[in-house]
């Protein structure tokens, strides 16, 4: 389904100029899930940010970089019911005072406190309290550099990721077994009710909605493959639609529920149906700017690249593709808007905690010692500078 942008923008609480600080942006990996084996994700701690996080805005400043994505980590805040403690937050809020860095916080990344069920009715309740009570102290705790830059929010990240490896593939959380669809659902419901209570405590909060872009493609001896394959193109606007009231309004969804339509992509977002991967290059990759392209006209909203990003060698050659693809889409008038390397400090891997070597910030065995890594620095000061001179068409 897709509507004009007449009717859309007006809907929306963007204006002109950006809200960024930065056109590149960094993203920390937050994770907090719970695993198939039953345990507890917590990659903010285990890659030593909850410590660091000064010293790591810091490093990120040094690249020219701002704007970075992060989390509030609801297990630790909210271990009892409607008790809260906020010794696991606060540290960020005053890094973020102290070096100037503009904040989009994640309320909600896969994780959730054990004692919430998340297929209850009492899930959508329990975050929407949450989410008022964590915009609220932040709102009070924070220091804005430049009130023209304020913090953003993101209620649930990647609910359609969340929906599919917790709901159909049991790999995280809550482990469901074919019942994608109804935690998506849940999903949805619990974001609206957050945002309308976040607003609540301040109507001018903006938030963004990270979702991963896909395209799958029929191979070319496999006709019957087309139809399926667009079908599950298709799903991947699912809970942005349902989001914004275009499917399943009885979920409560209204177009002023996001202001940003994120996109998170990475090189294996692309295959065929029941085959490899279509990388750029391949003869049926879909070129990233069109997949830019089409969130703007199905959206109307400034788009943000809220995921991407390759490990090791890779790294550099990636984050210029992309920075390419993102100026071509602005040369067509889409208003792509930032850029975030994500993850952009070394993390240890969810499933067998490998260190896995991505990031902007090089962290050490141990998690401790911490440096920026300089061709990457020095990709990303370029990227910066031709990204923040390319004119919208």
């Amino acid at each position: 389904m897709r509507y004009p942008h007449e009717d859309v923008k007006a809907a929306s609480s963007f204006d002109q100029p950006s809200p960024f600080r930065s056109f590149l942006m960094g993203g920390f990996e937050c994770a907090t899930h719970r695993r198939r084996d039953l345990t507890r994700m917590d990659v903010t701690a285990a890659c030593g940010h909850d410590t660091h996080c000064a010293e790591d805005y810091r490093l990120l400043a040094e690249a020219g970089v701002l704007t970075v994505r992060d989390g509030v980590r609801w297990h630790l805040v909210e271990a009892w019911p409607g008790t809260y403690e906020w010794t696991s937050l606060l540290p960020m809020i005053e890094a973020a005072n102290a070096t100037g860095t503009q904040v989009i916080w994640d309320l909600c990344h896969w994780g959730v406190p054990d004692w919430v069920d998340l297929f209850s009715p009492g899930f959508i309740t329990q975050f929407e309290a949450f989410a008022a009570a964590a915009v609220r102290f932040i709102l009070k705790h924070r220091r804005l550099a430049d009130p023209a830059f304020p913090d953003l929010f993101c209620a649930i990240n990647e609910m359609s990721f969340w929906a599919w490896v917790g709901g159909d593939q049991e790999h995280f959380h809550p482990y469901g077994g074919n019942r994608g669809p109804a935690l998506k659902e849940q999903l949805v419901r619990a974001s609206l009710a957050g945002i309308r209570a976040a607003r609540a405590v301040e109507p001018s909060l903006l938030f963004v909605q990270p979702e991963p872009g896909i395209h799958i493609s029929a191979d070319d001896i496999y006709p019957e493959d087309i139809e399926p394959s667009a079908i599950h193109t298709e799903s991947q606007f699912e809970a942005q639609d349902m989001l914004l009231g275009l499917q399943e309004p009885e979920l409560g969804g209204f177009p002023e529920a996001t202001d940003f339509i994120g996109l998170n992509y990475y090189w294996n977002n692309q295959w065929i149906m029941n085959g490899p991967r279509t990388p750029p290059g391949h003869h049926l990759h879909r070129p990233l700017h069109l997949l830019l392209q089409d969130l703007w006209q199905r959206y109307a909203r400034p788009v943000l690249i809220t995921e991407t990003g390759a490990e090791a060698d890779a790294a550099v050659g990636w984050l210029g593709y992309v920075a390419t693809e993102v100026r071509q889409a602005r040369s067509l008038g889409v208003p792509v808007l930032g850029n975030c390397l994500y993850p952009v400090m070394d993390y240890p891997g969810w499933d067998d905690e490998r260190h896995c070597p991505c990031g902007l910030i090089e962290v050490a065995e141990g998690w401790v010692d911490r440096s920026l890594r300089a061709d990457l620095a020095d990709e990303v000061r370029l990227q910066e500078r031709l990204l923040s001179a390319t004119e919208l068409a």
